[in-house]
C-alpha cells in the first residue's frame, strides 16, 4: 500500500467538464501534495451529474491516473445535484440505537423520493440552540441508482470506490485545513461547476445551510450555441479562452455577464433566506471555487449585492507544496478547480 497506510485514498472529483485527481501524503508538518492532475472530458459525457458515456469517462479516468503515475486504486469520490438531498433536522435526544431507528423512520417526510430508492446517512451536529433536550442532525439521502452508476464507472476504470461523499462536504473538508486566522465569521462557500452550483454556509466549521442549484458554466456554453449560432466544440473553445475569430468578444462578455448575474440572483436568494431566520446573523465572508470564478462579471455581481468579503479559494494553502513540482503558475490556475478533489483526498477509509 502506498505510504504504508492501509486507509490511504486518492481523491477523484468527477465533474461534468473536468476530472480532477489529488493524492496527499501525511507528514508531521501536515499534508504534502504528492500528485495532482486534471483532464477535460467530452461535452455531454456527464449530464446533470448522470453519466451518459460510461466507457469514455472511464477511459479518461484511466488515462489521468496513468499520466500522473498514480498507483493507488482506492478512491474517494463524491456526487451532488438534485439526486442528493441534504437536510438539517431537529429531534429529541435518545440513546444511539433508538436515535438511529427514529431518524430512519422519520426520514421519509424530508426526502422527495421513495424511501426505498435512496441510501440514507446522518451526522449528529450537536445540541439544538433552541432546547437542551433536542439535537441537530444532518440528514443525507442519495438515490441508489446514482450510487450504482458511479460504482460501475469506478470499477470500469479499474479502481476501488471506498468512499462516496457529497461535493459540498468535500469542499468543506478542503476549507477546514486552510490557515485562516479566524473561522468564527459566518462564511459562504460557493462552488460553481459546469452543471451545478453548491452553497454551504458555515460558522466555526459547522454547516448552517447547504443547497445545490442546477446553475453552472454550461449555461454560458448553451447561450453561445443558441444566441451566436456557434457549434458546441467552438463554443467550448470560446469558454476555454480561444474566442479569436469565433465570436465577437463583446457578445461573449455580454453573455457571461448575463449568466453570472443570474447566478448572483440565486445566491442572494439563498443568503436572504438564511439571514431571515438566523437571529440577525449575517454572511460576512464568501469564498468562491469552481470554473465559475473565471467568468467575467461574476465576482463583481456578488460584490454589488452582498456586503461581505469575497475571495477565491486556494486549497493548496493548507498543504505542503514542492514548488519545483507544482510551480506558482500551476497553483494559480488549478487552485479554484482543486478543492473538492483535495477534500476527498483528506478522507480515510472507514472515517465518518
Amino acid at each position: 500500500m502506498v505510504f504504508g497506510k492501509k486507509d490511504h485514498l486518492v481523491g477523484l472529483d468527477i465533474g461534468s467538464s473536468i476530472i480532477k485527481v489529488a493524492e496527499l501524503k501525511p507528514s508531521k508538518k501536515g499534508y504534502l501534495l504528492n500528485k495532482f492532475g486534471m483532464s477535460r472530458i467530452a461535452p455531454g459525457s456527464i449530464v446533470e451529474g448522470r453519466i451518459a458515456d460510461m466507457g469514455s469517462v472511464a477511459n479518461d479516468i484511466k488515462t489521468l491516473f496513468k499520466s500522473h503515475k498514480i498507483r493507488e486504486k482506492n478512491v474517494a469520490i463524491s456526487t451532488g445535484g438534485h439526486s442528493v438531498v441534504i437536510k438539517t433536522i431537529n429531534t429529541a435526544k435518545r440513546p444511539d440505537k433508538e436515535l438511529h431507528d427514529t431518524i430512519f423512520s422519520e426520514a421519509e417526510q424530508y426526502i422527495p423520493y421513495d424511501i426505498d430508492d435512496v441510501n440514507i446517512d446522518y451526522q449528529i451536529l450537536g445540541e439544538s440552540e433552541f432546547s437542551p433536550d433536542q439535537i441537530n442532525v444532518l440528514l443525507v439521502a442519495v438515490k441508489k441508482d446514482l450510487v450504482a452508476e458511479y460504482i460501475e464507472l469506478i470499477h470500469l476504470a479499474g479502481l476501488n470506490p471506498r468512499i462516496i461523499d457529497v461535493d459540498t462536504f468535500a469542499l468543506q473538508n478542503a476549507h477546514e485545513i486552510l490557515p485562516y486566522g479566524s473561522k468564527e465569521k459566518i462564511t459562504l462557500l460557493i462552488d460553481v461547476g459546469a452543471s451545478k452550483t453548491s452553497l454551504n454556509i458555515l460558522k466555526a466549521n459547522a454547516s448552517l445551510m447547504m443547497r445545490d442549484t442546477v446553475s453552472g458554466t454550461y449555461q454560458i456554453l448553451e447561450e453561445i450555441n443558441e444566441q451566436l449560432d456557434v457549434g458546441i466544440e467552438d463554443a467550448m473553445a470560446v469558454m476555454n479562452g480561444d474566442a479569436d475569430g469565433i465570436v465577437n468578444e463583446d457578445d461573449f462578455e455580454r453573455i457571461c455577464i448575463k449568466v453570472s448575474q443570474s447566478w448572483c440572483s440565486e445566491i442572494c436568494e439563498a443568503v436572504n433566506t438564511f439571514q431571515s431566520g438566523a437571529n440577525d446573523e449575517r454572511v460576512e465572508k464568501i469564498i468562491l471555487s469552481g470554473g465559475g470564478v473565471f467568468i467575467e462579471g461574476f465576482k463583481e455581481a456578488l460584490l454589488s449585492e452582498l456586503e461581505a468579503d469575497i475571495s477565491i479559494i486556494n486549497p493548496f494553502e493548507g498543504l505542503i507544496i514542492n514548488e519545483k513540482k507544482f510551480p506558482e503558475s500551476f497553483i494559480t490556475k488549478a487552485g479554484p478547480l482543486a478543492p473538492i478533489a483535495i477534500g476527498l483526498a483528506l478522507r480515510r477509509i472507514d472515517d465518518k
